[in-house]
């Protein structure tokens, strides 16, 4: 069964020093449900996620996620987030395989589902290749496997088709797809109208500025 998942965010607002990012923007969103943050290059899209994983606070407004019926605090959001965004670092010197290992040792997580992880994002055949050796295109698919390793029930995607070709945008499809029958809540942050189209719910941060 999925894991019941309520996500709300009520009178959010965020600024670096005296610009505003955003102020007053408030929404929910449940397990199975798919919402599309738009806005362009700097509008706060990425920070709205950053707020959201519990790595960054906001200046004014709450977050709560509850997860199978119990609230999670901010600092243990990253347990149940999975998140991928292309401004991710990952080791150079680590294999795909390796990347993936490390991750879930450090997270006491099985290491049996990391080898269908990695040919599900179509890596399979590079797991023991080092990640500096990937394109920026593979790396993405690397990092959407991170995200995915731990099986949250709350999935943020941060332009994650930015550095993809068609196969891999038609694999990001796929995969909200998949997440969203699963019950995993799934947020896109994008200014792609086409990646925002996979989304059955669209939140436009600047109608919060």
């Amino acid at each position: 069964m999925p894991t019941p998942v309520h996500l709300r965010a009520d009178t959010l607002a965020m600024r670096y020093g005296r610009r505003v990012l955003f102020r007053g923007l408030s929404f929910e969103a449940r397990g199975g449900d798919t919402l599309a943050i738009t806005g362009t290059n700097g509008s706060g899209k990425s920070t709205l996620l950053r707020l959201l994983v519990g790595v960054a606070t906001p200046v004014r407004g709450t977050i709560t996620l509850s997860v199978d019926g119990v609230e999670t605090p901010a600092a243990q959001r990253p347990r149940v987030v999975g998140l991928a965004g292309p401004y991710l670092g990952l080791y150079d010197g680590f294999s795909a395989h390796e990347t993936l290992a490390f991750i879930a040792q450090a997270r006491g997580l099985s290491m049996n589902g990391i080898a269908p992880l990695l040919d599900r994002v179509g890596l399979g055949d590079r797991a023991k290749d080092r990640v500096g050796t990937f394109s920026s295109g593979m790396q993405q698919r690397l990092r959407l496997a991170t995200a995915l390793l731990a099986t949250p029930p709350v999935l943020l995607l941060d332009e994650p088709g930015a550095t993809l070709d068609a196969a891999g945008r038609a694999l990001v499809r796929d995969l909200i797809t998949e997440q969203q029958a699963a019950g995993t809540l799934v947020v896109v942050a994008t200014n792609d109208p086409a990646e925002a189209a996979l989304c059955e719910r669209t939140l436009a941060i600047g109608d919060f500025v």
